[in-house]
């Protein structure tokens, strides 16, 4: 998949209505600071179209990106560390609750996790968020150029331990810096994508 264009068609608060349209669409969902922005923005090949920050908990929206006028990358809000109140928090994990039950074109849920951590209670509570709402999510493990390459199965069976994923879960380690991954993930939501028509 090749994408030519992209940008951003819709910022959604806490209030706001959903858009509305009939084109598939592919949510990223991840801790604060995971590197949610740097993986959009590295499948879109555009520098900062989604903002990154070194301050955790910067998406406090659902942004929607239009990708080649055929389908959208959804990002949610970033959950975990954030400095905000816990009734802040409460609204942003009812946002993203309304989303993934609310949105009849969501076809992927992509969930990122910090290939050098185990993953935490917020992770573990958004898989099976995500799995309770009827989809198979996607890991996508981040950050993998920041640990050995002997690490890699170690930290990926991990992942999948603790989160008690099953056999039918992808797992794809990617890379922002060498952009490990990135091909797999458009694959997949391509063979999404041919699949509608």
């Amino acid at each position: 998949m090749i994408i030519k264009h992209a940008e951003l068609e819709t910022v959604c608060g806490v209030t706001s209505k959903l858009p509305e349209h009939d084109a598939p669409e592919f949510a990223f969902a991840g801790k604060s600071n995971v590197g949610k922005s740097s993986l959009i923005n590295g499948l879109m090949n555009r520098k900062n179209l989604a903002r990154t920050s070194g301050q955790p908990g910067k998406t406090q929206t659902i942004n929607f990106y239009r990708i080649n006028q055929e389908f959208y990358f959804v990002d949610l809000p970033g959950y975990g560390f954030a400095k905000v109140s816990e009734a802040e928090k409460a609204k942003w994990g009812k946002m993203i609750e309304r989303y993934l039950t609310k949105s009849p074109t969501l076809r992927l849920v992509f969930l990122l996790i910090d290939i050098r951590h185990e993953p935490g209670a917020n992770d573990k509570q958004m898989y099976e968020w995500v799995t309770a709402n009827g989809f198979t999510p996607v890991i996508i493990a981040t950050k993998l150029d920041k640990i050995n390459r002997s690490q890699k199965d170690k930290q990926v069976k991990l992942i999948r331990t603790t989160l008690g994923c099953d056999k039918d879960v992808t797992v794809i380690p990617y890379s922002a810096v060498t952009k490990q991954g990135r091909e797999e993930i458009l694959a997949l939501m391509e063979t999404e994508i041919a699949r509608e028509e």
